[in-house]
């Protein structure tokens, strides 16, 4: 009984390791190509050389919802200097998605994460997570949970990162 504990404790212990390495700052942001809710298929790596915030949503989260307005507006602050928001959604439902992004006017892109395929790759569980990634597609911030005021904080980083 011992030995299983051991190597069950080791394989958690391996996988913690290579998923952390997902998304270890200072490393190259993992590529990925997802559905946008507008319809064509978006690949991280053709956004080398702007500066990419990823946030990850989901329509049952609450804090998701206050944040997305705030996200909007970075976003509409920032993107003629070459910044990114990609929003990626892990709801089941695309047209519940699509209706909340409606409701709250979201200008950015909508990425569908649907089977949790890209979640799982960047071992994101908390909602909302952001990354923050810079020109060289090097992670540079993450950011798990939402508290208000912490968009000064992404946006500090984003002017940062533009320079």
């Amino acid at each position: 009984m011992r030995f299983t504990h051991t190597i069950i404790a080791a394989l958690f212990a391996c996988a913690a390791h290579s998923t952390f390495a997902a998304v270890a700052l200072q490393s190259k942001a993992p590529d990925f190509t997802l559905r946008t809710m507008a319809g064509p298929n978006l690949r991280l790596q053709e956004q080398r050389g702007k500066v990419v915030m990823i946030n990850f949503w989901a329509t049952w989260c609450g804090p998701c919802q206050q944040e997305l307005p705030k996200l909007n507006q970075l976003y509409e602050k920032y993107r003629a200097a070459g910044f990114v928001l990609l929003g990626v959604n892990v709801d089941d439902d695309v047209k519940h998605a699509g209706d909340v992004a409606s409701k709250l006017g979201l200008k950015f892109p909508v990425l569908l994460d649907t089977d949790k395929s890209l979640s799982h790759l960047y071992d994101l569980s908390t909602m909302p997570s952001t990354l923050i990634i810079d020109r060289d597609g090097k992670v540079r911030y993450l950011h798990k949970g939402y508290l208000a005021g912490v968009e000064n904080d992404y946006d500090k980083q984003i002017l940062e990162l533009l320079k």
